[in-house]
């Protein structure tokens, strides 16, 4: 994010970096800052151009999500719409300028990041269990 955009979630970059296994890489051309497990995206943030319309200039992070808890979520929240430029049934994106309690942005980040890990091999998910720092 790099301080350019507005945020109510400071925190978020270095929570979403501080799960067993993370790393992060920038998608140049996406201006997307990702952030990975074993090579798999779990959320990403950025800030959409005035191309994107209703999007445009409003810092996200875009995480995947139950798609029998997304729409909930997104009707009980005005600021947590339907992923951004991704499968809108399995992510959402939550606006970092929001309102959304903060408690519920990190358990939104450890859905997004379990959900990502219980597709991985049964070997890999047992080493991000037993290493912690993997």
């Amino acid at each position: 994010m790099g301080g350019c955009a507005v945020t109510n979630y400071p925190w978020l970059e270095d929570y979403l970096l501080s799960k067993p296994g993370a790393e992060q890489d920038f998608k140049v051309e996406w201006q997307w800052q990702r952030f990975l497990v074993r090579g798999k995206m779990y959320a990403a943030i950025c800030t959409p151009g005035p191309e994107h319309g209703v999007h445009a200039g409003r810092t996200m992070v875009i995480l995947k999500c139950d798609p029998r808890l997304a729409e909930g979520f997104r009707e009980q929240y005005a600021d947590i719409v339907p992923g951004f430029y991704s499968d809108k049934r399995h992510w959402n994106t939550v606006y970092l300028d929001s309102t959304v309690p903060e408690d519920l942005v990190r358990d939104l980040c450890d859905m997004s990041y379990r959900l990502v890990v219980e597709k991985l091999p049964k070997y890999v998910q047992k080493e991000l269990q037993a290493g912690q720092s993997t």
